[in-house]
């Protein structure tokens, strides 16, 4: 078994990410394209790491009033 020394914390999949989340896999996958959430591609699949959502969602990514640019969403009068 190969052990990554600067992070042993596991590997996660699309699916166990929108079960973490509470949200459906294809909203995973939006938001990683939309909204920038932090994944990684490894052959054809993605992974993604708790550590690196956790802080995606502390920063504002998972706000739905933020642009993938980072801009918030102004209302409109």
């Amino acid at each position: 078994m190969i052990v990554n020394a600067m992070n042993t914390k596991p590997w996660v999949t699309a699916e166990q990410i929108s079960q973490y989340l509470g949200v459906v896999k294809n909203t995973v996958y939006r938001r990683r394209e939309r909204k920038g959430l932090p994944a990684h591609k490894i052959g054809r699949l993605w992974k993604f790491q708790l550590s690196e959502i956790d802080e995606w969602v502390r920063v504002g990514g998972a706000d739905e009033e933020q642009r993938s640019d980072g801009q918030t969403l102004s209302s409109k009068n």
